[in-house]
């Protein structure tokens, strides 16, 4: 059953030029309206759920949920609570832009019952902030950061690296920087082009050159060496946290457990049907007037499918995958979900390690992650 709440909220002030994410610029939006909506959508979640377990996470998501009035957040977690109830350890996130506006909210959204924060710092060099388009400032995201830790149990910060000309050196002096700012949560993640953003733009333009995958690939290495010394491991691709610190919201979908995504182009996951909410804010609006909920698909998710995608989730971890029990919740045979002699192959070659019913990806095999799952995954699972 579902144990995890998703909300999205789709408005940000400006377009970042790197994100894909479903964020839409708007001047205003009629607050009353998407309270009702978004209460009308978990309403329906639950009905179909009909979960008796308390929640363990929720996170609002963004664009830039720190846009949000306090008073909405607050509405909204007193009717998840009626609906769903909490657990006595719930972990309750927001994604924040470190700008002092926002950072001017966090006692009254701490008041509300966010107690973990996840803010979008981006870089520590004002330079490359206005390369990413980021409208704060570095003084700016530092006061934040420092609010953050003031009002909310747990702190966690967004770093975008690998980004052009960048050099081993100055990610040194960055991320240790970074480091010393003591948050218990870093979120590093390589500078990707992803189709129909403005960069992929300026890429085919001749603006800038990405950086080079080996220089990229050095940059990694020297993450992991410097966040395992600092004491911050890395228990996903990207994600660095103290023991016990990690995020609870993000290893539900690591670990491939159901939850349910609520808002603009949500996806949710529950008794084995995906969902996918309208993308556009007003088409999502409409579609909660119409039929009392914000979905635009509900597919079934046959057992292959499942089996394949917690496979390409939980390889993503450090803590890999136990293969027995993932065969026996998807009635599959182990050998079935993958390729057992390019698992030996690559054990060997030190890229993956097997452990009992346990497999999962090196810290050496980490760079190449995409391309080990593509060949250790068996692809015929998705049709069975």
């Amino acid at each position: 059953m579902a144990r995890a709440l998703y909300i999205h909220w789709p408005f940000c002030i400006a377009k970042c030029p790197y994100c894909d994410f479903n964020s839409h610029v708007r001047k205003t939006a009629d607050i009353a309206q998407w309270k009702a909506a978004l209460v009308a959508d978990m309403q329906h979640e639950h009905d179909e759920t009909q979960s008796q377990e308390p929640l363990a996470s929720i996170f609002f998501g963004g664009g830039t949920p720190s846009l949000m009035p306090p008073t909405l957040v607050a509405a909204l977690l007193e009717k998840v609570e009626r609906l769903w109830g909490f657990d006595p350890t719930i972990e309750i996130t927001l994604e924040a832009n470190p700008s002092s506006v926002e950072a001017g909210n966090f006692a009254e959204l701490a008041a509300a019952g966010i107690n973990r924060v996840s803010l979008g710092v981006q870089s520590l060099s004002d330079e490359v902030l206005r390369f990413l388009g980021r409208l704060h400032g570095v003084d700016e995201a530092l006061k934040a950061v420092t609010v953050a830790q003031r009002h909310f149990a747990r702190v966690s910060i967004d770093l975008i690296y690998a980004r052009p000309d960048q050099t081993e050196a100055d990610w040194e002096v960055e991320l240790g920087e970074a480091l010393a700012l003591g948050t218990d949560h870093m979120s590093l993640y390589q500078l990707t082009i992803e189709p129909a953003t403005r960069f992929a733009t300026d890429v085919r333009r001749g603006v800038f050159e990405p950086l080079g995958d080996d220089y990229a690939a050095d940059l990694f290495a020297l993450t992991r060496e410097m966040t395992e010394a600092a004491g911050l491991p890395a228990y996903e691709v990207s994600n660095h946290a103290r023991p016990g610190q990690e995020s609870r919201h993000n290893l539900t979908y690591w670990r491939y457990q159901d939850y349910v995504g609520i808002g603009p182009g949500a996806h949710g996951r529950r008794c084995g049907i995906a969902t996918i909410r309208h993308r556009k804010p007003e088409n999502y609006l409409s579609a909660v007037a119409m039929q009392g909920h914000g979905i635009a698909e509900a597919r079934p998710l046959a057992h292959g499918e499942q089996a394949s995608e917690a496979l390409l989730m939980g390889l993503r971890l450090a803590e890999g995958v136990d293969l027995a029990a993932l065969a026996r919740r998807f009635d599959a045979a182990p050998a079935a979900l993958v390729d057992e002699a390019k698992l030996a192959l690559y054990r060997d070659l030190g890229l993956v390690w097997m452990e009992q019913e346990r497999i999962g990806v090196t810290p050496q095999g980490m760079p190449l992650l995409d391309a080990l799952l593509g060949e250790v995954v068996c692809t015929d699972l998705v049709t069975s």
